[in-house]
């Protein structure tokens, strides 16, 4: 998460372009998406008062809704605000000429505001990767996330929750009984 703040503090002049990045960034992260729904994504796929986002075409071609919390809302609606509202089949997230981001392009924006932070670039996948991680932590259930994610197996999502070991000691410090027992 820190690294996301600090790619954060590099779009910090107001300006549209810094506007967008930092709407992509926490979009990104927010909410699970794979790189190619993100990029699908159009404006009227988007429910900015409720959050949801409509991936029209997941994995296997099955559409989901997935969601923004109230942070990542209100900097795509900031960003909305300076770039004019668009229509509904346009680029939620247009590129600097209008249209929409490729992977590649979306790519080369997240590495080229990682370098300006002083940070190593993370990769498309790893924003998902944090997503689903960061829900984890926060006690969302399996279930539920398998579902924000798009995954048709329990077995897929196991992948992105490989638990770090500081995620295993805190649960120890949090559940071990001989501490308590003392």
């Amino acid at each position: 998460m820190d690294d996301v703040r600090a790619m954060l503090t590099a779009c910090n002049s107001g300006r549209l372009l810094d506007l967008r990045d930092a709407a992509i960034i926490l979009a990104l992260l927010d909410s699970g998406c794979r790189a190619s729904e993100f990029t699908a994504l159009s404006y009227g796929d988007a429910d900015l008062r409720s959050g949801s986002l409509l991936i029209r075409s997941g994995k296997g071609g099955k559409p989901r809704v997935t969601f923004l919390g109230v942070t990542s809302r209100r900097a795509v609606l900031k960003y909305l605000r300076k770039r004019g509202e668009p229509q509904d089949g346009e680029p939620l997230f247009a590129t600097d000429e209008g249209g929409r981001f490729t992977y590649a392009g979306l790519r080369s924006m997240i590495e080229r505001r990682a370098t300006q932070a002083g940070i190593e670039p993370p990769t498309l996948h790893s924003f998902r990767r944090a997503f689903a991680l960061g829900c984890l932590r926060n006690n969302v259930d399996v279930y539920s996330l398998q579902r924000l994610m798009g995954h048709a197996s329990l077995a897929v999502l196991r992948r992105y929750l490989a638990q770090t070991e500081a995620d295993l000691q805190r649960a120890h410090e949090r559940g071990g009984p001989v501490d308590r027992l003392l």
